[in-house]
């Protein structure tokens, strides 16, 4: 997952350590928080940027990007 919609109306983003830092300093945000839990590799998009598609657009690219090179957890199977 890259990017998800939460239903306060957040949008959070996925981003590598090194954008995720560059991310969190030039907007002046924080790391996404979802039923008390900090997501550690998701970033708030700030509504500004939200209604600013075209500069949040490489964010979602980057986002989707990234998480293409993770490799999937492992599953549990019964056997």
């Amino acid at each position: 997952m890259f990017s998800y919609l939460h239903s306060s109306g957040a949008l959070a983003l996925r981003l590598p350590k090194g954008e995720r830092e560059k991310f969190l300093e030039r907007y002046q945000t924080k790391l996404f928080a979802a039923y008390g839990v900090v997501q550690k590799e998701y970033v708030t998009v700030p509504a500004a940027l939200l209604a600013n598609t075209g500069e949040l657009k490489p964010y979602f690219e980057m986002s989707y990007e990234y998480a293409k090179s993770l490799k999937p957890k492992a599953t549990k199977k019964k056997g």
